[in-house]
């Protein structure tokens, strides 16, 4: 269904699209079988096709003006593993390689050929994950700002004033989660500001984040809400009257050196140096040519229409 633009205390106007590369490819990869999208040779295009259908439908139904494409230039910082070595380990390869299908592996090039011809900018930035570019983006770019992603460490992201959303595509692109501070409250009852914290205390198996032990997602909620986040949990742990059950503040106690280094990790960085970018939303491709080269090469002439039919109506 298309929606108006966004409007939230006064910011108003057609939106940045904020687009997590990474979480798109892959779950277009997933959701669309290899056999179903292939060249005539049998090579998977997939995870392509998937990308450039569900890009299409968010510029037809969201009606940005900008689009960026962030990117993982390191999917596993080495600043985050310092602070908690668990981070991510269940999902590396070899070495600092992560686990990849081989058959999406090799479309992520394509992928990112075929972005290049339409003019839409897709960046990583070295040492950062493609969260890391999100947040940078929703920080210092004007809003509205949209931030499409699968990833729910990004609701914290949510910003009210400054007019930034999470459209949570955890169920898919069709059938997004349109997501402002009331939503993040409802999902998990905490506010979107705290919610790293929240995260850090209830843990991330998907990351490789223990959380405290002892701790889950319900009582986490229930100590953001009283207390705020961890830095003021961590305050009123000091205080024998601020109002800890016994249990409660022997798990958070044992707790305060993961903590600490738990919760930068799981704060997106706001702050990342970020390359030269146009965001302005091609109307038609930058370049034609190589566009049509590519889509007769790869069988992709249907998407890529979608996509710059898309483009042309926005």
């Amino acid at each position: 269904m298309s929606h108006p633009p966004a409007k939230v205390c006064g910011v108003s106007g057609q939106p940045l699209l904020a687009v997590d590369a990474p979480s798109l490819y892959f779950r277009a990869f997933h959701g669309i079988p290899e056999k179903a999208a292939q060249t005539s040779a049998g090579e998977p295009v997939n995870a392509v096709r998937g990308f450039l259908d569900m890009l299409a439908q968010l510029i037809r139904t969201r009606h940005p003006d900008r689009v960026v494409c962030a990117l993982d230039a390191n999917w596993r910082p080495a600043w985050r593993v310092a602070l908690v070595p668990s981070y991510k380990a269940h999902r590396v390869a070899h070495g600092d390689v992560e686990v990849i299908p081989p058959a999406l592996e090799k479309q992520v090039p394509l992928l990112l050929e075929v972005l290049r011809a339409i003019g839409i900018p897709a960046f990583g930035v070295k040492g950062y994950e493609a969260d890391d570019v999100l947040g940078t983006l929703a920080a210092t770019q004007p809003g509205p700002v949209e931030v499409v992603s699968g990833d729910r460490d990004l609701f914290q992201l949510v910003d009210d004033e400054r007019g930034t959303r999470l459209l949570y595509c955890g169920r898919g692109v069709a059938k997004l989660e349109d997501a402002d501070n009331a939503l993040v409250e409802a999902k998990y009852g905490v506010p979107a500001r705290w919610y790293a914290d929240f995260a850090a205390m209830r843990g991330d198996a998907s990351d490789g984040l223990p959380g405290v032990a002892g701790v889950g997602e319900k009582t986490a909620a229930r100590l953001v809400a009283r207390y705020g986040g961890v830095e003021e949990i961590l305050t009123a742990l000091d205080d024998p009257a601020a109002g800890f059950a016994p249990g409660v503040r022997a798990k958070l106690d044992a707790a305060r050196d993961y903590l600490a280094k738990a919760l930068p990790v799981c704060r997106v960085a706001l702050d990342v140096e970020l390359p030269g970018f146009d965001p302005a939303m091609p109307r038609a491709p930058r370049d034609p040519d190589a566009l049509l080269a590519l889509a007769e090469r790869w069988n992709l002439a249907g998407s890529a229409r979608r996509l710059v039919d898309a483009l042309a109506a926005g």
